[in-house]
């Protein structure tokens, strides 16, 4: 390893987000990174011919792999094969290996919006007005459904997993750096999720992000937990994002996101010594 790390930061700088610039996140991060690492750039499609000249890559707003499966898994498997070190490690068990930890959970027991992906556990969903229906292997809402009941015979098991379509009071996010919890932003209107607000979450709400961090068993990493505060109060896991969770950092005081900033240095740093 050279005096300074090197790190290869994989980014989609053009990437559409609605409502949303990817790119100055990135721009702020790489900023910060570069008063202790070496950094280069560089579009997610190119990480597996570059890496081998750096310490660790860094995969941030790398967008929906989706649009880049093939190339995405050459990635991991030219990575895993040379012992390249890739943050957040490939061992992740929530987004970054599909969805299926989702079903995991739901059998599990866990406080999760319930999920099925085959016809005959339909009846283990509780009853709702309809059903929310999404590729295991989708990101960003991309080819969600919404359908009753009736309709759910038909929508191509295997692929798609089913869930109740949840009257939530809003969604909450809360964000970690390794196992440590950094800030918390909702979105009041459940119409406009991407207009986020500070949250000030409760011991309680920290507590239920804390398990599935914990459950996950990343050692080193940023993740997002994203829930929907139910009809009743309780909170639901409606996704845990430990590939490239976009952070919003925009919506968070200039402290918290310096705050943030430290804490991804210091976590690659000890990532790197491990």
């Amino acid at each position: 390893m050279s005096p300074r790390p090197r790190l290869l930061y994989v980014s989609d700088l053009a990437y559409p987000a609605r409502g949303r610039r990817y790119c100055d996140e990135d721009i702020h991060l790489t900023a910060r990174l570069r008063e202790s690492f070496d950094l280069a750039l560089c579009h997610p499609l190119d990480a597996a011919a570059l890496m081998d000249g750096f310490d660790a890559v860094v995969v941030r707003n790398s967008g929906p792999v989706i649009g880049y499966q093939k190339e995405y898994e050459a990635f991991r498997e030219q990575a895993r094969a040379r012992g390249t070190r890739v943050y957040n490690p490939l061992h992740g068990r929530g987004d970054m290996a599909g969805k299926q930890y989702l079903l995991d959970l739901t059998a599990a027991g866990h406080p999760v919006i319930p999920t099925v992906d085959r016809p005959e556990d339909l009846h283990l969903l509780p009853e709702a007005p309809s059903y929310a229906v999404k590729p295991k292997a989708g990101a960003d809402s991309i080819g969600l459904r919404f359908l009753p009941y009736e309709e759910l015979d038909a929508v191509g098991y295997g692929e798609v997993l089913v869930q109740p379509r949840v009257d939530f009071r809003y969604e909450v996010s809360f964000y970690f750096v390794d196992d440590l919890f950094q800030y918390a932003l909702y979105a009041p209107d459940p119409e406009r999720r991407w207009v986020l607000e500070p949250y000030e979450p409760t011991a309680d709400d920290i507590a239920f992000a804390r398990r599935f961090i914990e459950w996950n068993t990343l050692d080193h990493g940023i993740q997002r937990v994203d829930a929907c505060r139910a009809p009743g109060g309780e909170l639901l896991l409606v996704e845990l994002e430990d590939l490239n969770p976009y952070l919003s950092l925009d919506r968070v005081p200039e402290e918290t996101r310096e705050r943030f900033a430290r804490a991804f240095v210091d976590s690659l740093r000890r990532f790197l010594e491990a």
